[in-house]
């Protein structure tokens, strides 16, 4: 039996094990070791993932979930879901706990399902490849990923059937797999910059003990926004030749957003790109329309400037929260394929006074890490060549909802995990029998400017008048980043402890019933009926 790292990216996802003391990074079933991150749903109960899954997107947009990572764990009523919901060609509706759910062909699908269901096909491909059965996995999140996602990352790999050994930030796994074994002592910056998430982690290093002293980030920016950004542009031009907004149709929607990603990449290597998109739209006398375009690299970093200045922005404030300045940072990791851009590069290197790490390949360094520390927890207690010490931190302070509309901080941002923290509050009413405590993630001291997490109820309390009743609320938060919560009658030692009842979060029978539908529905890995990417796309080979 064999325990895998799984970087379980927005765009794609890379699989990562330990064999004979070097890490092998897992090929997907048609070559190459991306994996994209999508899974489409057919009306007949068929499931395609990866690459087939790419060429649905344009064939069957309705039914074709990508960007996934982006929603996992949050509220269908959150900002960043209704914004996901105005632009994404797939349904998304409100299902239980304020969960944000994807309107199959057949039923409805919680994220953490369909995530499920990709890292059920990533652990086939991984027992494909080894000729040996996968039973645990490191996965990797943001690292400013807070507790609901990080709670139904673990659902979905739960669903997937794998035990989840550690939920692990991005950033801490790509410096593991850049400094263990080198016996270095230097203060690293790990710019995590992918296809939907952005977070910059400033680490000590010491040997084989790798301390976070602070990170941040956002969660919803990446590649996909520049994606968007160059959508938008070919849209434009196809709108000035032929009159049509093709963002008004699914399928010529999916089109340019694929040509889009393609064009992103050529122009990470090349001053421009020419080519021409072929049957995005029908004219009104039925003619298929096409869009030949020429971009140059200048008109693409126009468009996405401000949001490179939005990872800069957050780098300084993260270095700032420490008291540190760029000048005093050793070396700089970058990860994620959306660094492979020049501006990306550009601007991170002005920012820091030196060029960045670009030999480390941005897509795999991840899953290295994540397959190095599911080595170290799989062998726990023996005697490894490397064995890693993570001292990580939380990204965010914690707090509850306190009178006035006001958030009490009980745990601040940046202080290592696992961490326990006790605070006392009296009751705000003469005779209240029960205590409802709401969580919320965020440095506000407005309650409703912050990210609400969920709640705790404490019953049972006896009478007595305002103020005179002492509650003790405990935070303490694991090593996966996982918070629970205990309040306290300090005069009746009456006790309620768990974990948080997490708004857009699965229920634990939820989860039980997709693992057994994932395990009675699973079928064998086929990939003999790929179809061609290039012919379903329209898209002619790009010059530069």
């Amino acid at each position: 039996m064999s325990v895998v790292g799984i970087d379980l990216g927005t765009t794609n996802s890379v699989i990562a094990t330990v064999r004979d003391g070097q890490v092998v990074v897992v090929p997907a079933a048609h070559g190459g070791y991306l994996h994209p991150s999508v899974v489409s749903f057919s009306a007949d109960g068929l499931k395609y993932f990866s690459r087939e899954g790419v060429a649905r997107r344009i064939v069957d947009p309705k039914y074709t979930v990508y960007s996934g990572k982006r929603l996992i764990g949050l509220s269908f009523r959150s900002k960043e879901v209704q914004k996901a919901v105005a632009r994404l060609p797939y349904e998304l509706r409100e299902g239980n706990n304020e969960q944000a759910v994807f309107v199959g062909p057949d039923r409805t699908y919680t994220i953490p399902e369909v995530s499920g269901l990709l890292l059920g096909y990533l652990r086939q491909c991984c027992e494909l490849f080894l000729g040996d059965t996968v039973t645990g996995a490191v996965i990797t999140v943001p690292a400013n990923f807070n507790d609901a996602q990080r709670r139904a990352t673990i659902d979905a790999g739960r669903i997937a059937g794998l035990d989840v050994l550690r939920v692990l930030n991005e950033p801490t796994a790509a410096a593991l797999a850049y400094g263990l074994g080198q016996n270095m002592s230097q203060r690293i910056a790990v710019y995590d910059f992918g296809g939907g998430t952005f977070d910059i982690t400033i680490l000590q290093v010491e040997g084989d003990v790798f301390e976070v002293l602070a990170t941040g980030g956002d969660t919803f920016l990446g590649g996909d926004d520049m994606d968007t950004a160059l959508l938008n542009i070919l849209a434009e031009l196809f709108r000035a030749e032929h009159g049509i907004d093709p963002r008004q149709e699914q399928a010529a929607h999916a089109r340019l957003l694929i040509a889009a990603e393609q064009v992103k990449c050529h122009l990470s290597e090349f001053p421009e790109a020419r080519g021409e998109l072929k049957n995005i739209a029908i004219s009104s006398q039925g003619e298929q329309l096409a869009l030949r375009f020429h971009i140059a690299r200048n008109v693409f970093e126009t468009a996405i400037r401000g949001l490179v200045s939005r990872t800069i922005q957050t780098t300084q404030e993260v270095l700032a929260s420490v008291g540190l300045a760029a000048s005093q940072i050793d070396d700089v990791i970058m990860v994620g394929g959306t660094t492979r851009v020049p501006l990306v590069r550009a601007e991170v290197e002005r920012y820091f006074g030196r060029p960045p790490r670009t030999d480390l390949n941005p897509d795999e360094v991840v899953a290295w890490g994540a397959a190095i520390q599911a080595e170290n927890l799989a062998h726990a207690g023996e005697n490894l060549a490397n064995h890693a010490v993570l001292l990580d931190v939380t990204p965010r302070a914690l707090g509850i909802a306190v009178a006035g509309g006001f958030a009490e901080r009980i745990l601040d941002r940046n202080v290592p995990v696992p961490v326990e923290q006790t605070r006392i509050f009296t009751t705000s009413a003469d005779n209240q029998s029960s205590v409802r405590i709401q969580v919320c993630q965020g440095e506000s001291r407005r309650f409703d400017e912050n990210v609400p997490l969920g709640e705790l109820e404490l019953t049972g309390i006896p009478p007595a008048r305002r103020g005179e009743i002492a509650i003790e609320v405990t935070f303490r938060v694991d090593t996966n980043g996982i918070l629970r919560v205990r309040a306290r009658d300090a005069a009746t030692g009456a006790a309620r402890e768990a974990a948080v009842n997490v708004r857009g979060g699965m229920s634990d029978v939820e989860v039980a019933e997709a693992v057994e539908r994932q395990k009675s529905q699973e079928s064998p890995i086929d990939d003999s009926t790929l179809p061609e990417l290039a012919e379903l796309e329209g898209l002619e080979e790009l010059k530069d």
